[in-house]
């Protein structure tokens, strides 16, 4: 009979736990544009002729803001200001690959992307929380 019932019992801690976890109760569900905001990037000058500027994607989650380069553009300068010119951070670094930088003040924000051969793409962006 013990064993009988450390069975139901182990059975309805699983079960409560699969509902849970179903039904979002537990926290571990992914909500909805959970993921981040786009930044759509816009070429700023043009210094050569092709388009690398749909290679860069950006986006602002919360504070966190994410660059991913998918293709080799070299090294970029990565410049994060606010909208009135006030510099927050400046980083360069080698592509492809990402980037990942914490915005810690709430406001409107101007990610600019600065090529080796001097083209520069730019995307705005807000951090509300």
């Amino acid at each position: 009979m013990k064993k009988v019932t450390q069975l139901v019992l182990m059975l309805c801690l699983i079960l409560s736990g699969a509902l849970c976890y179903a039904r979002g109760i537990a926290g571990t569900e992914n909500e909805k544009g959970s993921d981040g905001t786009p930044i759509v990037i816009i070429r700023n000058s043009i210094h050569s002729g092709s388009e690398k500027g749909n290679t860069i994607i950006s986006m602002i989650n919360g504070h966190v803001l994410t660059v991913v380069f998918t293709e080799n553009l070299g090294q970029v300068t990565v410049e994060v200001t606010t909208v009135s010119g006030n510099p927050v951070t400046c980083m360069s670094t080698y592509t492809p690959n990402g980037v990942i930088l914490y915005v810690t003040n709430i406001g409107d924000y101007i990610i600019t992307f600065t090529l080796p051969n001097g083209d520069e793409y730019y995307g705005e962006f807000t951090v509300t929380d």
